[in-house]
């Protein structure tokens, strides 16, 4: 006797279904520690002492054991000509865990990323550290370093109205939130944070000045990030709504932020496609039974 119609539509599904199941893309988790961008110096120094090496190891040493007791440290290190200046800021809402494991990663990636340069920025998910020997050229606040923008709009109608409207309320409240800000506005999350020596009345200016740069730069784009200087914004469109997540450290906003979201949107597909092998499991067993049935007959 073979195989009934209804018994071969079970098999040819779990077949289709397997093949499916394998199409689907695996989200890539985002980390504190990913590398945004780094800025080195073009000019090396001179140690033919390793005076300049052994300074530049002793301020990395301190900001990295500052890191899991504030957010934010400035500090200098060495003497006369060979003295290095230097900090290391963790995003407004990690904890001192996750600042310390983020600035952590720091020292290192500067060494290879830019070797011994008399200056480097290195600028990660969660935080970033910057270093400059002595005499080093200034830049303007407003200076943009770095940005970057998503796809145009696909938001409908609208979009950069509301956007907008939310760019407004995070100028405002990036001052009464004393330098970090998030707030979201009808699906458009955004964070706004300025360094930490930065008074309330610069940070404003300076997060106005972003959002401007922003709203030039990458004009209709669902999501965007723009880092000047002294300070940087990011924003974010989510169809479905923002994503909630419960932050380990007190925020200026309810809102929640973008990374926790994305890590929320990854374990709902890990346990998502748990469920589809688990589901596929059984189906293969069941066709298996089927199939040793058949060869009893």
């Amino acid at each position: 006797m073979g195989f009934s119609s209804k018994h071969f539509s079970l098999f040819l599904y779990s077949l289709i279904f397997l093949t499916n199941l394998e199409l689907i893309p695996l989200a890539k988790s985002v980390s504190n520690t990913d590398l945004v961008y780094k800025g080195c110096a073009k000019q090396a120094f001179s140690d033919p002492n390793g005076v300049y090496s052994q300074t530049l190891s002793a301020l990395f040493s301190s900001l990295v054991s500052q890191s899991s007791k504030a957010r934010f440290f400035n500090t200098t290190s060495g003497t006369g000509q060979s003295t290095i200046s230097g900090l290391f800021q963790c995003r407004g809402d990690l904890n001192n865990a996750e600042c310390y494991n983020c600035v952590n990663k720091l020292p290192q990636m500067a060494n290879s990323l830019c070797g011994k340069t008399v200056a480097a920025r290195v600028q990660l998910l969660g935080c970033y550290l910057l270093y400059e020997v002595s005499g080093f050229a200034q830049i303007s606040g407003y200076d943009m370093l770095y940005k970057t923008c998503g796809l145009t709009n696909v938001a409908g109608v609208g979009f950069q109205e509301r956007r907008d409207t939310a760019f407004t309320v995070l100028e405002n409240g990036v001052v009464s939130g004393h330098g970090f800000y998030t707030t979201s506005y009808q699906d458009v999350y955004m964070l706004a944070q300025c360094e930490g020596d930065v008074g309330d009345s610069d940070c404003g200016e300076c997060v106005k000045s972003a959002v401007q740069r922003a709203q030039v730069e990458c004009g209709s784009s669902i999501s965007g990030q723009v880092y000047l200087h002294k300070c940087f914004i990011s924003y974010n469109y989510y169809p479905n709504g923002v994503p909630r997540r419960s932050s380990s450290s007190s925020s200026s906003s309810s809102s929640s932020s973008g990374t926790g979201g994305n890590t929320g949107k990854t374990v709902a597909i890990i346990l998502g496609g748990a469920a589809g092998v688990g589901f596929l499991v059984i189906c293969l067993l069941f066709t298996r039974n089927l199939m040793k049935k058949h060869e009893d007959f």
